[in-house]
């Protein structure tokens, strides 16, 4: 029978999403334009920086995870939390001088990317030893979403509350915005330390899995992981879909230029695409446990690609002259629906992965790689749009760097992961 702290587990990890992705958007998408109003830096300089604080983040996330293994995942996330709340009052501080410190601001965005790869891997953790739990006592022929589509909901919901309450405070100023990511990120990390069980990562997946002896407790990962070849060929081949994903990011805006299309479009994109993952999340998630991983994963890497190639092939006025919005609406529903089936399907894959050992650094390693690939594919898709820039006989070749690696992990990825399923039943 549950305690009333572990049937309180799902909803206190879920809200967790929530609370960080508010604190997360209420400052971070307004670093861009304190960077060229304050700091008065070119659009190249802008880029980099936030590019790196994106690789600080997502690159370090194998570290995290190795972190997470070794001292709990508990302790990692109330840690990342600190990191997280010091970055931010960092990036307040910087601008308290007469005269901006840059140096101190770019220190401000790497310690707020380093927080959120301790505490994300952690959480990723705690989720999949709950959905292991979860699952223990659910009934073979039934199949319910998984935690990591419920994961993707809760933070959704952060993502679009966030901005609004940067928005709310950017009268006051950045310092502002930032003096209260720092409080909001200690009011959590306060939360977190009261609510969220003492157990360690090691016991919580041992529970989770029935296991509880010594023979079958989840040991360090971080070697088996990297010697892990189909974990790691599968983490360079899903890396395709948080490239794809980071395109609305780079790609879409771009998209929006080349069109002369008002940049202001871009809010009602970003509201299309919160309320596709807010209504058909979870449906989603009920097709994916009904036909399984393997397909999920080819149904959505060939959705994104499909996304691209829109863009790729398709020219506006299929559209008709004045509605060039609705190619991109088009383009941007396929990449959205392709992520939401293949994002929480990889992450619940990952415990299949790891087996008996701690899931943190495997966790790690699937992010960390998809960190690297969307630093190389932006730089490559960049290079490549401006060599084709003014041809417009060439101007789909930019996107086959988007197109192919996702045709690709549609293939050879959702192989990989039949294989390895059919491997561990047979075990």
């Amino acid at each position: 029978m549950k305690t009333r702290s572990q049937r309180l587990e799902i909803p206190v990890l879920l809200g967790t999403q929530t609370l960080f992705n508010i604190g997360f958007y209420a400052v971070v998408p307004f670093l861009a334009v304190v960077l060229s109003s304050d700091f008065l830096l070119a659009s190249t300089a802008v880029g980099l920086i936030l590019g790196i604080r994106t690789f600080a983040q997502q690159g370090l996330f194998l570290a995290g995870g190795t972190l997470a293994d070794r001292f709990g995942a508990r302790t990692m996330i109330l840690i990342g939390c600190a990191v997280r709340a010091a970055g931010f009052l960092t990036l307040a501080a910087s601008l308290w001088p007469s005269t901006p410190h840059l140096g101190m601001f770019i220190f401000g965005t790497l310690l707020t990317g380093f927080g959120g790869a301790l505490f994300s891997p952690g959480l990723n953790i705690l989720v999949a030893a709950a959905q292991s739990a979860r699952d223990q006592g659910q009934v073979q022929h039934v199949r319910r979403a998984t935690l990591f589509a419920w994961l993707s909901i809760t933070g959704e919901i952060g993502a679009v509350t966030g901005p609004l309450m940067g928005s709310a405070l950017w009268g006051w100023g950045f310092s502002t915005v930032a003096g209260f990511g720092a409080v909001f990120f200690v009011a959590i990390g306060i939360f977190l330390a009261l609510t969220l069980g003492k157990t360690d990562t090691a016991s919580a997946l041992s529970a989770a899995t029935g296991a509880g002896t010594k023979a079958s407790k989840p040991h360090s990962s971080f070697r088996e992981c990297l010697r892990d070849r189909q974990f790691l060929a599968f983490c360079s081949l899903h890396a395709a879909d948080l490239v794809a994903y980071n395109q609305l990011y780079l790609a879409i805006p771009l998209e929006l230029e080349r069109q002369d299309m008002p940049t202001q479009w871009l809010g009602l994109i970003f509201a299309w695409i919160s309320i596709l993952t807010l209504s058909l999340q979870i449906p989603l998630s009920w097709l994916a446990a009904r036909i399984g991983p393997a397909a999920t994963l080819r149904m959505g890497y060939i959705l994104s690609a499909l996304g691209f190639s829109v863009l790729a092939f398709i020219p506006s006025s299929a559209f008709g002259e004045e509605t060039s919005l609705v190619r991109i609406l088009c383009a941007v529903t396929l990449m959205t629906l392709g992520h939401m089936s293949v994002h929480p399907t990889a992450l619940s894959l990952v415990p299949k992965f790891a087996g008996l050992n701690a899931t943190g650094s495997y966790f790690g390693l699937l992010s960390t790689c998809g960190g690297l690939a969307v630093l190389l594919g932006n730089m490559l898709f960049g290079w490549l749009l401006s060599h084709t820039a003014g041809a417009a006989e060439l101007s789909f070749i930019p996107w086959l760097v988007m197109i192919i690696p996702l045709l690709l992990a549609s293939w050879l990825g959702s192989r990989l992961v039949r294989d390895r399923m059919l491997r561990t039943r047979s075990a």
